[in-house]
């Protein structure tokens, strides 16, 4: 990387971590630590929210998965403008009245301790496993395109956050949030007209959209009720939903942003700017993923765009092989670069000529996708324990490999101030849930308030050190985005449930509600070990279970009565 690049990258992430530690470091209370002394405006509360989720992997994955599979993930969003108005008319009234630090303490005053601990485990469990996850989910990539080595990076992003995190509490999570997503929106906008810039004279933005939609990369919707299908309108509509409603509702990295609100109405305000921002933020990503598939389809590409499967067969009986294929792949795109001008020339009017051409170019793509295929399965002899899926690394390249200097140092910036957004949140409200819920409510002793707000650092201390710890650990999934969701998914439905049972089954009762939500967590661990369904549906699957059984139990149990 040029010193241009790495001064601009320092830069950044050095005027954030500065300006988040000076800035917050007077806290008082352990409501200012908390709950940022209930100052924050709707617009930091949107904004908090919208960084808390979009970590490093929303823009390391994303593109990818648009570039292999085009724009049908954006489905994955569309229960969440439902999900943000049901929590603004239900659970923010409930927790602003009830003015609570976590989620969690409601569910005592409606059950008991012991429901409010399990619920909090779980929480704990699932979002601590998810900031290990966002820690070394933008590590492994840069370490492997940039070299750099994957622990140390793990090191370095966990310092970073626990800097400005652990001294300036909430107000310093969100303050630092505006400034991130400020450079994220500034880096994606940029790569995308640096990208369509790139692309042949010939071939404008309206020419790229339709070859595209020609490869079959621009059917956003599938109405099929499919279970094969991972992502569908109705996965979105219902599974998106129930997920959105247990992630913004339930999960205390979210709750914690908007309960930091000056007021009801902020909180309200701030949840709905998320939500209606959020699906056109992650539809652009997207696209910057499509046009990145048209970039590629006039521009030369690596057989796999993750360089330790090319490094792997260096020097192995495979490396012929594996460069014969590289040379098909580009003989391939130079046939590709033609039809695609054609298809783009050829009149709407001529619809038997367009229909031959796109026959021609889809099956261009078609021989495109099985020599990756085959150069993987040659990967795969030279060492089985590189990762073939490239989806993680598809825009990481053409970062490095094609952007002038200085914007390789933003992009970059980009990148590793969504993983510092998203694990600080996550630091912030374990640290929170670890004091209120476990600590404070358990300690025998009276304890002074400047007792519980040292804790809470401490605990937003220890939380850091085992993210980074668990970074260090970790391996890599199918697709960084799809683990962290696949994480949530296991949890979130049983949380939601429960919350659901205390917002209105009023008759369900403490100990019905603890062993059913107990059954449903092993039920659903299992059902995802032995994929039942796709993992969306667990959301729901998950809450009706616990629901249903909480229900059954508590009849039962009165009718013994």
């Amino acid at each position: 990387m040029h010193y241009i690049d790495l001064i601009v990258l320092i830069a950044t992430l050095s005027f954030i971590v500065i300006f988040g530690y000076y800035s917050n470091r007077k806290n008082k209370s352990v409501s200012d630590y908390l709950k940022g002394g209930n100052e924050a405006r709707w617009w930091t509360v949107g904004l908090s929210v919208m960084a808390t989720q979009a970590s490093a992997i929303t823009f390391l994955s994303t593109p990818g998965q648009a570039f292999h599979s085009g724009m049908g993930f954006v489905q994955f969003y569309i229960g969440l403008p439902i999900a943000m108005i049901v929590i603004c008319m239900v659970f923010v009234p409930i927790y602003h009245r009830l003015k609570v630090y976590t989620a969690y303490e409601y569910l005592e005053s409606r059950f008991d301790l012991k429901t409010r601990t399990l619920t909090a485990l779980l929480f704990l469990v699932q979002r601590g496993l998810a900031a290990g996850i966002t820690i070394f989910a933008p590590a492994i990539v840069l370490s492997a395109v940039l070299g750099w080595n994957l622990v140390t990076l793990n090191v370095i992003i966990g310092i970073l956050v626990i800097i400005y995190t652990v001294s300036g509490g909430t107000k310093a999570v969100s303050t630092t949030q505006k400034q991130q997503m400020a450079v994220i929106f500034i880096g994606m906008i940029t790569a995308f007209f640096v990208i369509t810039s790139y692309l042949p004279e010939d071939i404008t933005f309206s020419h790229a959209l339709e070859i595209a939609g020609a490869s079959g990369k621009m059917e956003i919707l599938d109405f099929s009720f499919s279970l094969e299908n991972r992502y569908t309108f109705w996965s979105g509509i219902i599974g998106g939903t129930f997920l959105a409603l247990s992630y913004f509702g339930t999960d205390q990295s979210q709750v914690q942003r908007y309960l930091s609100a000056r007021s009801l109405r902020q909180s309200q305000m701030g949840l709905i700017f998320n939500g209606f921002l959020k699906v056109p933020m992650q539809f652009f990503i997207l696209l910057v993923g499509i046009m990145l598939f048209v970039f590629y389809q006039f521009n030369d590409a690596p057989l796999n765009f993750n360089p330790a499967a090319k490094n792997a067969v260096v020097n192995t009986e495979y490396e012929t092989e594996y460069n014969q294929l590289q040379d098909k792949l580009h003989e391939n795109r130079q046939k590709t670069s033609e039809t695609a001008l054609k298809y783009v020339k050829v009149s709407e009017e001529n619809s038997l000529q367009k229909e031959k051409i796109k026959s021609q170019l889809n099956e261009l793509n078609a021989n495109e996708i099985q020599l990756r295929e085959e150069g993987n399965k040659l990967v795969e002899k030279a060492n089985k324990t590189v990762e073939t899926n490239d989806k993680d690394y598809v825009f990481i390249h053409f970062i490095l490999n094609n952007l002038p200097r200085g914007l390789i140092g933003l992009l970059l910036a980009v990148i590793l101030s969504a993983a510092m957004s998203s694990t600080a949140s996550e630091l912030n409200s374990l640290a929170s849930t670890t004091v209120i819920d476990l600590y404070k409510r358990n300690v025998s002793e009276e304890k002074t308030d400047a007792h519980f707000l040292k804790a809470s650092k401490w605990f937003t201390l220890l939380w850091g050190i085992l993210a980074i710890l668990f970074a260090c650990t970790a391996d890599l999934f199918d697709n960084l985005i799809q683990i962290v969701n696949i994480i949530g998914s296991i949890f979130y439905g049983n949380v939601l449930g429960i919350f659901l049972l205390a917002f209105f089954i009023k008759f369900v009762r403490s100990n019905a509600t603890f062993i059913a939500a107990i059954i449903t967590q092993i039920i659903v661990i299992i059902g995802w070990w032995f994929d039942w369904m796709p993992y969306l549906w667990l959301n729901l699957f998950g809450c009706l279970l616990v629901m249903i059984l909480a229900i059954i139990l508590q009849t039962f149990t009165n009718s013994k009565k």
